[in-house]
């Protein structure tokens, strides 16, 4: 998984203030196992078992909390990213849960603008509440751009059955 997280990384090389995304620090093994081991971490697979994606996240109170959605960068742009979505809000409503959460950039195409297209919206600071302020904090502690960071909700009542 640390594989496919370092070749996504690659796109944030054609923005020039976010090409240093593409050298950061992946998500650790140990991580990636803490997640899988909750049952929050979904993996596409292609021929032969190859892993070309995943969507890792955790349950936090009532919410799923989607921390990363991964695509090697060879098959973006394919729907795989989409059917993980598809996937934790499938997986989110059998467990009775009543949002999903995520902390994305405002700007970059296949970020916020592409998780509103699947019904997420962009939440104010006062909308966000807490728990989602400290997940921003931290990203900005880290070196997130502020001004171009945003958290986001899907309501699961409101998306069609």
């Amino acid at each position: 998984m640390p594989d496919i997280e370092q070749s996504a990384g690659e796109a944030y090389r054609g923005i020039a203030e976010l090409a240093w995304i593409a050298d950061d620090e992946n998500q650790t093994v140990e991580r990636h196992r803490e997640l899988i081991a909750k049952g929050t971490c979904w993996v596409a697979v292609e021929h032969e078992d190859r892993p070309v994606a995943f969507l890792s996240a955790e349950i936090q109170d009532d919410t799923l909390h989607i921390w990363e959605l991964a695509v090697r960068l060879d098959r973006q742009r394919s729907g795989i990213g989409r059917a993980l979505i598809e996937k934790a809000i499938a997986d989110a409503r059998e467990r009775r849960l009543v949002a999903l959460t995520l902390t994305t950039f405002r700007d970059v195409i296949w970020n916020a603008p592409f998780y509103q297209k699947l019904g997420f919206q962009a939440l104010d600071d006062a909308r966000a509440g807490e728990r989602l302020r400290q997940i921003l904090r931290r990203e900005i502690e880290h070196g997130m751009p502020a001004s171009q960071r945003c958290a986001m909700r899907l309501v699961l009542s409101e998306v069609a059955h």
